[in-house]
């Protein structure tokens, strides 16, 4: 795909979405629940700092400004994470923290993955 949703849900990181996957992400947060107030909350963030952005030839996407301010990814190293059909976007002090995060308690919860079928 040569376009892709750039936004945030979280209002930390950014997620690039090939459209696709935005599309189902999309009917997902349409569907009727018991959490619908949130779904819609998510939506309207989501709509509110994304955009459809075509990747350039060199492979390059250029992020919304108004979602690069609001996570201060200016002028700030960034790191990519692809997960869920998805890459995340995160800036060095969110990155930081997540890495930490996934250190804490690392061997109990390779043992528990590994019961889970991880390889």
């Amino acid at each position: 795909e040569r376009r892709v949703f750039v936004t945030t849900l979280n209002t930390s990181t950014a997620l690039i979405y090939p459209i696709s996957v935005w599309t189902e992400t999309e009917k997902m947060l349409q569907e009727p629940s018991d959490d619908a107030a949130a779904k819609a909350d998510v939506a309207f963030i989501a709509n509110h700092y994304g955009e459809d952005v075509e990747i350039d030839a060199q492979g390059r996407v250029l992020m919304p400004a108004l979602l690069r301010r609001e996570l201060e990814l200016e002028k700030d190293d960034v790191h990519l994470v692809c997960y869920k059909q998805r890459i995340e976007v995160l800036g060095s002090r969110i990155y930081g923290e997540r890495l930490t995060s996934a250190k804490t308690n690392l061997p109990e919860k390779l043992a528990s993955l590994e019961k889970q079928g991880l390889r």
